[in-house]
């Protein structure tokens, strides 16, 4: 497995081995203790996956507050994404830049996102199917977001008119969001 890291500290892109024959594939999409010799010690306890059924579909920008946030292992089971993570880590050097990459049934790339950190995708095919792991149960009363348009951040998305929850189109603006996170010393 390759490991590449982002401008954002933590955010890690996984590039798992793939071993093709006539027949398809194989590659493990988790091994804790593969991660685990790399440094990488998480206990993951709940899987989520949402089937988006058209191209545009922006989920997010999500996050659970301390102390049931979350981090999440994101991949791409079918179709494709542009997967959006943004620092929200009050006192860190990149708070509030964020960082965007394609996930997608061909090039299986994975993306682990650590706590402090809001999460959102916009489908850019129909019918994408979007896995992710958690070490932290839901907890809707932590439940908090950032509505995905917002200027101060200003994330390049794929599309200006999305299809959006009725949830997802109410949250605040960055500068209003309810964050309590930082850097760990």
């Amino acid at each position: 497995m390759n490991i590449n890291d982002t401008k954002l500290q933590g955010v890690l892109i996984l590039e798992p081995l793939i071993l093709t024959d006539n027949r398809g594939y194989f590659m493990e999409s988790y091994n804790k203790s593969s991660l685990e010799q790399i440094g990488i010690n998480i206990d993951f306890i709940q899987d989520n996956q949402s089937l988006s059924k058209k191209a545009g579909v922006i989920r997010g920008l999500h996050y659970q507050l301390s102390p049931k946030a979350q981090t999440k292992l994101v991949r791409v089971c079918s179709g494709a994404i542009w997967d959006v993570i943004v620092d929200i880590r009050q006192n860190s050097l990149t708070f509030g830049q964020w960082i965007g990459v394609i996930l997608s049934e061909e090039n299986k790339r994975q993306v682990l996102i650590p706590k402090g950190f809001a999460h959102g995708f916009c489908t850019l095919v129909p019918n994408t199917n979007v896995f992710y792991k958690v070490d932290e149960y839901y907890a809707p009363e932590h439940d908090r977001g950032i509505v995905w348009d917002d200027p101060e951040i200003g994330i390049d998305w794929p599309i200006s008119s999305p299809i959006l929850s009725a949830k997802d189109s109410k949250l605040p603006l960055f500068k209003n969001a309810e964050l309590n996170f930082s850097v760990k010393e």
